[in-house]
């Protein structure tokens, strides 16, 4: 079996950075004064209007990990809709630049530091309709570990507004490590940074 390799400095950083908003802040619900301070923190970071804790987050959380772990507006697309920087992580890999570089779901192993897309909503967008849309209902997270139990390997993401706090997910991986695809296309794509 293929040891998998160590992650950059900057994967690491960015797992800690979101394994660390979980850890101070999982425990509270979005509107408890706590969480929603830190959520309009979020917003303010990445220099966008603060909508009120009733409007989706998700995509804003994963954006300032991103950017607060070291990356700038110019590596990657800081959004409020995930769909938004998925698009661009998916040019970017059509196009063979950047260090953002986004996957199908089966092309690679989830890996630490690695953003998995997913459907929300009752959607079943696919690989190929997020690489020609950037207004759809989706969700990502970010992987900040990896392990094997009796049921095989897995990753353990971390993110924003989900059951309205930071929350931890766990995902299965097949034995190749890619991500474990759930009915109806569940998983949408894979974003790994190569910073």
């Amino acid at each position: 079996m293929t040891a998998v390799p160590a992650p950059s400095t900057f994967a690491t950083r960015l797992a800690a950075i979101a394994q660390k908003e979980y850890d101070d802040y999982h425990i509270y619900d979005e509107n408890d004064p706590a969480l929603a301070q830190r959520i309009k923190h979020y917003w303010d970071t990445l220099e966008f209007a603060f909508p009120g804790v009733e409007t989706a987050w998700s995509a804003v959380f994963v954006s300032y990990c991103v950017k607060v772990a070291g990356a700038t507006s110019a590596e990657f697309k800081f959004a409020a809709a995930h769909s938004v920087f998925v698009h661009k992580a998916i040019q970017n890999r059509d196009n063979s630049v950047g260090v953002f570089r986004a996957y199908d779901i089966p092309e690679e192993s989830a890996r630490v530091g690695d953003i998995i897309q997913n459907n929300r909503g009752g959607s079943n967008h696919d690989y190929s309709f997020a690489r020609t849309n950037t207004g759809y209902i989706s969700h990502s997270a970010i992987v900040v570990s990896r392990g094997e139990d009796a049921h095989g390997k897995f990753a353990i993401t971390v993110g924003g507004n989900e059951s309205d706090s930071v929350r931890r997910q766990i995902v299965r991986l097949n034995d190749d490590g890619s991500v474990k695809q759930k009915p109806n296309h569940y998983y949408i794509c894979l974003i790994k940074d190569l910073k």
